[in-house]
């Protein structure tokens, strides 16, 4: 289990291609790799990873299998890259942020970008049917990052787009302050919120069975949708 409380950055040193699988080392800041042993688990942009051999210098190896190279952002380092880490949290660590599994939902893309005085808020793009997940004010994970969705739109085909503002102290402690329009972002959604989304869909289906497709298209004609209908009022803290 991650906080979603960024430590870090670090740096891809080295890249290796393999079939199926692509192999790295990260360099970290100082002192990153106290402790850390092979098979431990850091969240590497969101993507929880295994270590599979330490390096000198507070560097470490990783594998990373085809499944996660073609879900996340992974398969789009280069030697140079820079990318958020987390260290696993121990028993009993402050949850700073909100519990993350390590497991990305979906990628998300940056199709806007503000720079406010002294914040930047970024406008991420979602796939459709993972937005139904996402609501203002609520957790959202962006590249292993706990962040708070400002604001939050939804489509009719179901996708959407969330933003999020990040503070001059966020900015200097993860790769955010490098993104632009078109960069890819992963994304994690918070469980409970899915859980309890996922729970008044099976419901609504339940109780409507055959009635659904009549229902559905009523609400097309009137611009809405079944998502909307079913969205809570108001989410329980996760």
């Amino acid at each position: 289990m991650f906080t979603g409380i960024v430590q870090g950055t670090a740096t891809v040193r080295s890249l290796v291609e393999r079939p199926g699988l692509r192999s790295f080392t990260l360099a970290f800041p100082p002192g990153f790799t106290a402790g850390l042993g092979v098979g431990a688990s850091v969240a590497v942009d969101g993507v929880c990873l295994t270590v599979t051999s330490l390096q000198d210098g507070d560097a470490a190896d990783f594998d990373v299998m085809l499944q996660s190279l073609s879900l996340t952002t992974l398969s789009a380092l280069q030697v140079g890259s820079c990318v958020n880490v987390e260290r696993a949290a121990r028993d009993g660590a402050e949850i700073g942020g909100h519990p993350l599994s390590g497991h990305v939902d979906v990628m998300g893309r940056v199709s806007d970008l503000r720079r406010p005085e002294n914040n930047m808020v970024l406008r991420i793009a979602v796939p459709a049917p993972a937005m139904r997940y996402v609501f203002a004010k609520g957790y959202i994970a962006v590249n292993g990052c706990s962040l708070t969705a400002a604001e939050a739109q939804r489509e009719r085909d179901g996708s959407g787009w969330f933003e999020v503002w990040l503070i001059p102290e966020t900015l200097r402690m993860t790769t955010f302050a490098e993104k632009d329009v078109g960069a890819g972002v992963n994304i994690e959604i918070e469980r409970q919120t899915q859980v309890f989304v996922d729970t008044v869909r099976e419901a609504i289906d339940e109780r409507l069975g055959a009635l659904r497709p009549a229902l559905e298209a009523l609400l097309r004609e009137k611009g809405l949708s079944l998502d909307e209908l079913a969205r809570p009022a108001a989410l329980p803290p996760p």
